[in-house]
């Protein structure tokens, strides 16, 4: 058996690029190797269910546990894993809060399957299959995990030690805790988000900021942004305000918005709401004397709806993690 501390990988709901950051670590994957014993990743390794259950509990040293909690088999896996961790990372935007995945909270789980196996454009299903939990077949019962309701984060599931925001994580934040790690240097308090700042992208990007109120939004696709100025100044929907640094501003760097991956700042408990909050206050609807209640609410609105999607332009990582969690109906 190795000396080394273990070090696992798991994937959930996830689509596999917070394992790609991992391996863009480049030549430091070889002193991970070097520290630890790489003992669990679905993407790189062969490492079975019944070989993880075998470990003695807390027996693995640090588990980065990625992606959303969609089915039964995600929450049986976290939960497997936490009883073999010593710590346990939700590692990315999907189990920190939900991530993309979490956007389907805004359906019901009926009106996915309607979707995606019957009504679809390309769907051919005439015999109108749906997945099942279980199936009868001649060689025996197939079985299938339970498709939850809405999706969760992973700290809904199990007890969380760290939080590493992120879709995917920046590869040199990843090196900067596992570095760590390896030094021995003190812990954050439990509960901390690691790898990450404490204020916001706009904070560490570099575009000029002028006050300026906005008399229109745009879509990325409808005008060519100014380089130098400041996205959401210019109208587009930026996510900087209400999102934590730590990415270096990458997106407004390359004249693209921020999205939000990386979650809330400190002490915001809601990020589409801080950012509905900090959209408020800049949005200039024009010279309003004389307008009823209900023609300043039509003119807001004229505003508003040029954004076809407001749920998945404020909460696009964040709507497990939000005081929403979802459709409220």
């Amino acid at each position: 058996m190795s000396p080394k501390p273990k070090l696992a990988m798991y994937w959930a709901s996830s689509c596999g690029g917070c394992e790609i950051a991992f391996v863009n670590l480049h030549e430091k994957i070889l002193d991970v190797d070097a520290h630890f014993d790489f003992v669990l990743c679905p993407c790189l390794l062969d490492t079975k269910k019944k070989d993880v259950e075998r470990m003695e509990d807390g027996s693995i040293a640090i588990t980065l546990f990625n992606g959303a909690i969609r089915t039964e088999e995600n929450e049986e896996m976290a939960q497997l894993l936490r009883r073999k961790s010593e710590l346990l990372v939700a590692y990315g935007a999907c189990a920190w809060q939900g991530g993309i995945p979490s956007l389907s909270n805004f359906h019901a789980k009926d009106a996915h399957f309607e979707t995606i196996y019957l009504s679809g454009p390309t769907i051919d299903n005439a015999r109108k299959v749906i997945p099942q939990p279980s199936t009868e077949v001649p060689e025996g019962t197939l079985h299938l995990p339970r498709f939850y309701e809405k999706v969760k984060a992973l700290a809904d599931v199990v007890e969380v030690d760290y939080f590493m925001p992120g879709c995917p994580p920046e590869s040199q934040q990843i090196w900067k805790v596992i570095e760590a790690m390896v030094k021995g240097c003190p812990l954050p308090p439990k509960g901390s988000v690691i790898g990450a700042g404490t204020s916001t992208v706009c904070d560490e990007c570099a575009r000029a900021k002028h006050d300026k109120a906005v008399k229109a939004l745009h879509r990325t696709f409808q005008i060519e942004p100014d380089p130098t100025t400041c996205l959401l100044e210019q109208g587009i929907i930026c996510m900087g305000s209400a999102t934590r640094d730590g990415c270096t501003a990458l997106c407004p760097k390359v004249n693209m918005p921020c999205t939000g991956c990386y979650g809330p700042p400190a002490g915001v408990a809601d990020q589409g709401a801080k950012m509905v909050s900090a959209l408020g206050s800049i949005l200039d609807v024009g010279d309003f004397k004389g307008l009823t209640p209900e023609q300043l609410a039509e003119r807001v609105d004229a505003m508003l709806d040029s954004l076809p999607d407001p749920a998945g332009t404020y909460y696009k990582y964040a709507a497990a993690g939000s005081m929403l969690g979802g459709r409220t109906a």
